[in-house]
């Protein structure tokens, strides 16, 4: 491609009831997707057992965080339309005139007429026309996804739109921080299991990766953004579905060394994500988990990676 909590404070949701200086209030509408309060105070980021040591899983250190407000939900496509009204906005993918899509939610006569693919992994397709208007591309629409997570976003567009709304993007420490809601050393933002009492809590990849994706959590694609339960802070899919873009500089060489409000490095060529999407599989991306995180290049975009917003 482009390439341990321990402060007591209560979860209050906060929704913004200030006028954007460039938007109507319609347009600037946080109550459908508030910014929730995320208490500060200390927790332990990362793992001492990385199931991916090569991507900086690791060390398990201590972090200490200011409080921080952080979107219930992913930016949707309803939300990001409204910003694209506001301001005009042209999206990187709709510039480059490609993005990236997973083969199998592509039709036949959409894969025929790509003639390559990633090598690493051939089931990601460059899309001629592919946008978060158009997620499989010129012949596909987001009219009955209005409610599902935007998708085919850079690092680049989601810091505009953040911007645009009176935000940012989370740190990696506060997405992190926010993901584990207090539980302490867990792999996932409600505790180890991933099924617990047998009920879905995440949408990911089901059956055999990346031949058959039998869909029983009920999605094959992106679900929207209020499905599932959400996590002790009221935040919804903070383990796959889409992908989330970071603040932070991609990194894999971190200190055992306690740190206060980390921003990452200072400069770099990829920016971090988070979270893992409707692609990953315990047999092969296993990045839903809390600690888990990968990179891309701030340019690149694809259908299973999105954002939400941060504010201070």
């Amino acid at each position: 491609m482009r390439h341990l909590l321990t402060c007591l404070l209560p979860l209050l949701p906060l929704i913004t009831g200030e006028e954007h200086p460039t938007c109507s209030r319609d347009s600037c509408d946080t109550t459908s997707n508030p910014l929730l309060q995320i208490p500060g105070g200390t927790f332990t980021m990362g793992t001492d057992q990385p199931h991916f040591p090569a991507d900086g899983e690791g060390p398990a250190r201590e972090v200490t965080l200011k409080a921080f407000r952080l979107q219930q939900r992913e930016v949707s496509n309803a939300e990001f339309e409204r910003f694209v009204a506001d301001t005009s906005y042209v999206t990187e993918a709709e510039k480059f005139g490609t993005s990236f899509m997973p083969d199998y939610l592509l039709t036949d006569d959409v894969k025929a007429s790509i003639q390559q693919s990633v090598a690493s992994a051939p089931w990601w397709l460059p899309v001629e026309g592919a946008t978060w208007r158009h997620p499989e591309g010129a012949d596909s629409e987001i009219t009955d996804r209005m409610d599902h997570p935007v998708v085919h976003v850079s690092w680049t567009d989601a810091v505009e739109y953040c911007s645009w709304l009176g935000g940012r993007l989370p740190s990696e420490a506060e997405w992190e921080c926010a993901s584990r809601a207090g539980l302490s050393s867990r792999l996932l933002p409600w505790g180890n299991k991933e099924r617990p009492h047998d009920q879905h809590r995440m949408n990911t990849w089901q059956g055999t990766f990346p031949t058959v994706n039998t869909g029983e959590d009920g999605y094959l694609g992106t679900a929207p953004t209020t499905a599932f339960p959400a996590n002790g802070y009221g935040l919804h899919n903070m383990a796959g579905n889409v992908w989330e873009w970071t603040a932070d500089w991609w990194d894999v060489r971190h200190s055992k060394k306690a740190v206060t409000d980390p921003k990452g490095p200072a400069e770099g060529t990829d920016r971090v994500k988070k979270g893992g999407s409707y692609m990953c599989h315990r047999d092969a991306c296993y990045r839903y988990r809390c600690a888990a995180r990968s990179q891309n290049t701030p340019d690149s975009s694809a259908g299973n990676l999105g954002f939400r917003c941060a504010a201070n």
